[in-house]
């Protein structure tokens, strides 16, 4: 029996009763942590709203809260639905993600990110609407209207209800077209407004000059745009910003330009040929 003593690990044995207490007080702790917040009350709403648009603010998000749930701030911390506050604030359509969660203190901290806005659509019937970044419709309001590019002319897609996706490639081409040219400075500078022809052909229209930029759609989008900026780059300061009625890079491998009831392929695209 004695040496079946002296055999005991002694050591490991104090650790086991040491992680046993350790266990034990680290459940009283969240045992007394737990009655804690089921008492503690709300004790302030903070609201922070983020992203560069500006569709919403702190009192648009702290009136929805408030519509929704009541007046949050003195509310028992238990009785605070803190994640279908969450899901209701998802629902608005200029809200892209929402998080609520509360302080040690009793505040709770609402941060929404709004939704990025790309381009604003005006169809054929006069309709009005944005698309996002995630390719999803935006209605208009008059509260606050973002520098974005428009687009108008022959488009036939409408909007029937806020977040549905984009359907038809024209307004997919769109789309393309402006997340393409923002970042560059020429483009950024030059471009006004899309325009969709009668012949359903995207136009850009310029700045500077008067004439009709046709694109097409697009396809081999960057080859169209190259082509373009040689235009702009090397052709236009020899014959004037003005020379010009139409100038047309939808055709691969050319620069279809027209004056005043005049039709002609000059040498640019040979020119476009020699990479100029």
């Amino acid at each position: 029996m004695l040496n079946r003593i002296r055999n005991i690990q002694w050591r490991q044995v104090g650790y086991f009763f040491l992680g046993l207490v350790a266990i034990v007080g680290v459940g009283m702790l969240m045992s007394l942590i737990n009655k804690k917040d089921q008492v503690q009350e709300c004790t302030a709403l903070k609201v922070m709203v983020e992203g560069k648009e500006t569709f919403i603010d702190q009192n648009d998000i702290s009136s929805m809260i408030k519509e929704k749930f009541g007046n949050v701030v003195g509310k028992q911390l238990n009785d605070l639905p803190l994640h279908k506050i969450e899901t209701e604030l998802k629902r608005s359509p200029y809200v892209s993600s929402a998080d609520v969660h509360m302080d040690m203190d009793g505040t709770m901290r609402v941060a929404v990110q709004q939704r990025e806005v790309v381009v604003r659509i005006i169809n054929q019937g006069g309709q009005e609407y944005y698309v996002d970044s995630k390719g999803n419709k935006i209605p208009v309001t008059l509260k606050y209207v973002p520098h974005v590019m428009v687009a108008n002319g022959n488009i036939k897609e409408g909007y029937k209800k806020s977040l549905e996706p984009v359907q038809s490639q024209l307004v997919k081409d769109l789309v393309r077209i402006v997340e393409e040219t923002k970042g560059d400075e020429l483009w950024s500078n030059q471009i006004v407004q899309l325009f969709v022809n009668d012949e359903r052909d995207i136009e850009i229209v310029p700045r500077v000059g008067s004439q009709q930029l046709i694109i097409g759609n697009a396809d081999s989008l960057n080859y169209k745009l190259d082509r373009l900026k040689k235009f702009y780059t090397h052709i236009l300061p020899r014959v004037g910003a003005d020379a010009y009625s139409k100038v047309n890079v939808k055709y691969s491998g050319q620069i279809v330009c027209e004056r005043k009831g005049d039709w002609f392929i000059d040498s640019l695209q040979m020119k476009m040929n020699k990479k100029i």
